[in-house]
This record gives structure tokens, C-alpha cells and sequence, in this order.
């Protein structure tokens, strides 16, 4: 008797009742809808992840191991950045990345799915070439550069990388190129002319 008793009392009054499970499932899948309700249903941010490198540091008492992760971010709307993360884990690094590439985001004027005119650009001992193609034509390009050109929104574009093919330096140079790019509408204002004035 005063183990039912003592039963009966750690289920309480619903106990083990159909109505208390009800309304347990009740609760559960109001919970679960209000969780689902405050996720939203995709991004208009893109990332890539270009380079995850081990780094060696050497400290008092022995080395120091490290990742560091380089991630560009873009929308494909003409906005991209380029970010750099380190931290003792991958997920870390590429997190801090991807803070740091929303936080260097840069406008790329994109004239009929391509650049405006072409464009040299050089960071460190890489340079990469980029030039305005015909529609049809898509991205050519390869490795860092083409992870930039196609978050940036850029459809067709041709590109060559010269010098040093290090990831951070070519998709730097990219990024360099793509901030240096002029519409007409800019070089007129600076010319003081209209569009129409500058072109005849």
C-alpha cells in the first residue's frame, strides 16, 4: 500500500493519465512549430571556403598548433569580402572568417552579367588579369579567383592568374581588381559630363 501511495504521489494528480500525455504532445509540437517558425528558410549570404592551412607557432615550452582559414562571402549581387580566421579548431576558424569577410564587403559594378572594363590587379608577388566577356561565355577562371567572381555575381568574365598561385594572394588581387572597377556614370561625374556628353 504505501508503495502505490508514494507512486501515485510522484506522478501527481494527471499521473500516468491519457489526458497528461496529450497534453505533453501538445506542448511539444507547439514548441517544435515556434522553433521551426523562428529559423529562417535560406540565407541571401554565400560563403566558400578557399584554404584551410596548419599553422606552427613557437612558444616558450614547445609549438603552438593552429588552423587558419581563408573564406570569402558574397550574395551574388554584386557584393563580396574576403576573411581570414585562426583559431585552435577548423570550425572556429572558418566562423572567425566568415565574420571577418562580412565585415570587408565591397560593391562590384556589374554591367550586362560582366565587368565594365578590364583590369589588372596585383597582391603580394600574384597578379590576376580580368577582362569582360560576350554573354555565354561564363566564368574562366580556376582556384580563389573563381570562388570571388562567382559570389561577386559576375556571370561571364575571362581571367588569368599570373605570377605566385597562392590562394590568399590570388583571391586578394581578385578582390583588388574587382574594388578598382568604374561604371560610366562614375567617370562622368568626375569628368563633369553626362553619360550621353561622354559617350558622343
Amino acid at each position: 500500500m504505501e508503495k502505490r501511495d508514494n507512486q501515485q504521489r510522484r506522478r501527481g494528480p494527471g499521473g500516468g493519465s491519457p489526458k497528461g500525455d496529450s497534453q505533453g504532445q501538445q506542448q511539444s509540437s507547439q514548441r517544435s512549430d515556434m522553433r521551426s517558425s523562428e529559423q529562417p528558410l535560406s540565407s541571401e549570404w554565400k560563403e566558400k571556403v578557399i584554404q584551410i592551412r596548419r599553422v606552427t607557432k613557437v612558444v616558450k615550452g614547445g609549438k603552438k598548433l593552429s588552423f587558419r582559414a581563408v573564406v570569402v562571402v558574397g550574395n551574388g549581387e554584386g557584393q563580396v569580402g574576403l576573411g581570414i580566421g585562426k583559431s585552435s579548431e577548423v570550425i572556429g576558424a572558418i566562423q572567425k572568417g566568415v565574420a571577418a569577410a562580412k565585415k570587408s564587403l565591397i560593391q562590384v559594378p556589374i554591367h550586362a552579367t560582366t565587368i565594365p572594363h578590364a583590369i589588372d590587379a596585383k597582391a603580394g608577388s600574384s597578379l590576376v588579369v580580368l577582362r569582360p566577356a560576350s554573354e555565354g561565355t561564363g566564368v574562366i577562371a580556376g582556384g580563389a579567383a573563381r570562388a570571388v567572381l562567382e559570389l561577386a555575381g559576375v556571370e561571364n568574365i575571362l581571367s588569368k592568374s599570373l605570377g605566385s598561385n597562392s590562394p590568399l594572394n590570388v583571391a586578394r588581387a581578385t578582390i583588388k581588381g574587382l574594388s578598382q572597377l568604374r561604371t560610366f556614370k562614375d567617370i562622368a561625374e568626375a569628368r563633369g559630363l553626362t553619360v550621353k556628353e561622354m559617350i558622343r
